[in-house]
């Protein structure tokens, strides 16, 4: 019979993608029988009010000081000091078996005062990368920027200005604090949801650590194949449906990349973007149907049913998840070769196409959609590795297995 663990997460925020992925992990544990703490800010960004089993970190003043003393400074995770304090002793009470990590890197821990304490006392941690802010100065994504500066120590940081943006460049400082704070951590074990990311943290400072992939999972009971109207109403019923979501459209996504998709490919056939910001419309020609929306999963997986051919034109993915609940629904995906978004598709699903050919997207995209020699059924089939239940049970299994060493 396994040891019933105590087990404490830690995430920057209790809803959105990341929030999702803890929640969930935290769910799968509680039915395993282990006691589950789910922990992150008391800030004002929280929407969705206490979850169960929650601990609050600090509160609103806390986490608006920190913010303004890190975009002062652009030192992230160097203040909040009472508030991190507090914490802390609520964590010694509970003696956590084990401590998962998330996101840190949204200014509401004092980080060297955590890893102090995860030293002191010998704790069992593992930590998930949602994305590469872990190992460099400042920026949680470089691919776009083509920046390799992380392998050897941070400096002239071209994104310091985006998020978690601050006003001066700390960044050759900051590499050298996360390489003191983060190296050389007894039983940490670093936890990537793709092969692209774990590759990268193999090349950091963090590479003397366990390194394993759990890919990042979606609930098949959401998304899946649904009969859809959607053609039929936004009047597109003749046209075969070219279908690319996003949270916002940006070059890094690629919606430079639709505006010309829409040129080559003709009148044949329509782009539809999806995101949940507006603003894309203003700025891409009357071809292209913008929906800015919220919509309910079950709701989204109608619009991804309809389309006969998902495209993900990314510069920059640790995994890509959109890629994956498009198959769900049965719908082949053509993808360009970055980041883990490669990692969803394989041959009986989809096409990768190298980063920025976009005749080769062209070609790709008539390929699926007029030789039609991808069946829903494959793309279905593929879908069902990435089963969220299936792969956050990896996390509890391997939770047990750190404990019983």
């Amino acid at each position: 019979m396994p040891k019933k663990l105590t087990i404490v997460e830690i995430n920057s925020v209790p809803f959105g993608s990341t929030g999702g992925i803890m929640t969930s992990i935290a769910n799968e544990a509680r039915q395993a029988g282990h006691r589950v703490y789910v922990c992150y800010p008391n800030g004002r960004h929280n929407p969705i009010g206490r979850l169960q089993d929650s601990i609050m970190i600090g509160g609103r003043f806390s986490e608006d000081l920190h913010i303004l003393l890190y975009r002062l400074t652009g030192l992230n995770g160097c203040f909040s000091v009472v508030s991190t304090a507090l914490f802390i002793r609520k964590l010694k009470k509970l003696r956590p078996d084990i401590i998962h990590l998330h996101n840190l890197h949204n200014c509401y821990l004092n980080l060297p005062m955590l890893f102090r304490f995860i030293r002191g006392n010998n704790i069992k941690t593992v930590w998930t990368l949602h994305d590469c802010w872990a190992f460099t100065g400042h920026c949680p994504h470089y691919e776009y920027a083509a920046c390799a500066k992380w392998k050897d120590g941070c400096y002239h940081c071209p994104l310091y200005k985006e998020y978690p943006e601050c006003l001066v460049d700390s960044s050759r400082l900051m590499w050298k604090l996360k390489r003191k704070w983060f190296s050389g951590v007894p039983h940490l074990t670093i936890i990537t949801p793709s092969e692209w990311l774990a590759n990268q943290v193999r090349s950091s400072f963090l590479s003397n650590n366990p390194i394993s992939v759990i890919h990042s999972g979606i609930d098949l009971n959401l998304f899946r194949q649904k009969t859809s109207r959607f053609k039929e109403q936004h009047g597109i019923a003749d046209k075969l449906m070219v279908l690319g979501v996003a949270m916002e459209w940006t070059e890094k996504k690629g919606v430079d990349a639709f505006e010309k998709l829409a040129g080559l490919l003709g009148n044949k056939y329509r782009i539809v973007l999806v995101s949940a910001v507006e603003g894309c419309e203003m700025t891409l020609s009357d071809d292209i149907i913008c929906l800015h929306t919220r919509k309910k999963p079950e709701d989204l997986a109608e619009i991804y049913s309809a389309a006969d051919v998902f495209v993900n034109p990314t510069r920059e993915e640790v995994l890509g998840l959109v890629n994956l609940e498009a198959l769900a629904c049965g719908t082949p995906v053509v993808t360009f070769r970055s980041g883990g978004s490669p990692e969803c598709i394989d041959e009986t699903c989809g096409i990768i196409v190298d980063k920025d050919d976009l005749q080769g997207m062209e070609n790709a995209i008539k390929k699926v959609c007029e030789e039609k020699g991808i069946s829903k059924e494959a793309c279905i089939k593929r879908a069902t590795s990435f089963d969220k239940k299936n792969n956050y049970k990896q996390y509890v299994e391997l939770f047990q297995e750190i404990c019983s060493m």
